[in-house]
């Protein structure tokens, strides 16, 4: 059975295709970007890292309209600003845009060391680790050990 609220590798397709087709600049990041990369888990949410410009936040909504989401004027605005964190739970799925991921000063320099997946923008392995480890959310620190011993399998298939 298929859980709405657990983030699927098919809920990302959808959401990559319809950010894609808009021309929206962002990279999965967190654990789902993880799970893309082939981290063998599951997540409530896709967590999504939005280059912070207005015009890209008006391409944001359009995309998530188009996949069924529905956004209140606050929380519009809230993604044109490229508030730091903007929770969406209106959808198909729970999606997290977070404008200022901790551990992560510079969209531009995350947006060059990370890597493509078929039609994913991915934030690489180390970024997404760096992340968890600034967050020190007690769930991230959990996940740690494991997100290593992944990086580093994930960097020996690269060779």
């Amino acid at each position: 059975m298929n859980n709405p609220r657990v983030f699927s590798y098919r809920q990302g397709e959808l959401l990559a295709k319809v950010l894609n087709k808009a021309g929206v600049d962002y990279l999965f990041i967190g654990k789902s970007g993880a799970i893309i990369l082939g981290y063998p888990d599951t997540t409530q949410d896709v967590d999504i890292y939005p280059k912070k410009d207005v015009e890209n936040g008006k391409r944001i909504i359009k995309a998530l309209i188009e996949l069924g989401f529905s956004l209140d004027k606050k929380t519009k605005e809230a993604i044109i600003q490229g508030k730091d964190f903007v929770q969406i739970k209106s959808g198909p799925f729970d999606i997290d845009l977070v404008f200022a991921p901790d551990g992560f000063e510079n969209y531009d320099e995350i947006r060059m060391r990370s890597v493509k997946v078929g039609q994913f923008p991915v934030a690489n392995i180390e970024d997404i680790i760096k992340s968890k480890e600034a967050a020190k959310r007690e769930r991230d620190l959990r996940d740690l050990p494991l997100l290593r011993e992944f990086a580093r399998t994930f960097k020996k298939g690269k060779k």
